[in-house]
């Protein structure tokens, strides 16, 4: 069942709709669950669905269509990359690789620790930032070097 307080939120983001589109919520509802949670199970997609009056498949084709979502557990802070064209073709490979090497893991992995998980995404519509990641999708970084990718994860490591 979903939490009292994702309830509340859902219903705030309700009033947008007209009252025969409960379903328009979806996305907001599946970032309450990820942001209370960390990640959305397949009980939550069917809490959501239930919630919004709406078959249990739409909700986990719209969890799975979109690189936001977490559907299993990534870590307290979850570094996703963009490995579309504009990325790639500004060094998001090399991105990826010098993260893997920094925090022993591989894409859709999380730490041993559990502070970090990678994941690849498509376009994040900052091309002009290239290359770049998202931490929690909530925060963009771009213009990444190595460098840069190092002052950002001692940050995150005090936190």
């Amino acid at each position: 069942m979903l939490s009292a307080h994702i309830q509340d939120q859902t219903n705030r983001e309700l009033k947008k709709y007209p009252v025969d589109q409960k379903q328009s919520a979806v996305m907001a509802a599946l970032r309450f669950v990820q942001d209370e949670k960390g990640w959305i199970s397949t009980d939550d997609m069917s809490d959501i669905a239930e919630f919004l009056g709406m078959p249990q498949i739409a909700v986990l084709e719209v969890a799975t269509f979109y690189h936001m979502y977490n559907l299993k557990p990534m870590g307290k802070t979850t570094i996703t990359v963009c490995t579309n064209l504009s990325c790639t073709l500004c060094g998001a490979e090399d991105t990826v690789a010098y993260l893997r090497s920094k925090l022993g893991i591989g894409l859709g992995e999380v730490t041993a620790d559990g502070k970090f998980g990678l994941r690849e995404g498509e376009c994040m519509g900052a091309c002009m930032d290239a290359p770049l990641f998202t931490l929690n999708n909530k925060k963009l970084c771009g213009r990444l070097t190595h460098e840069k990718i190092d002052q950002i994860l001692a940050e995150l490591d005090k936190s």
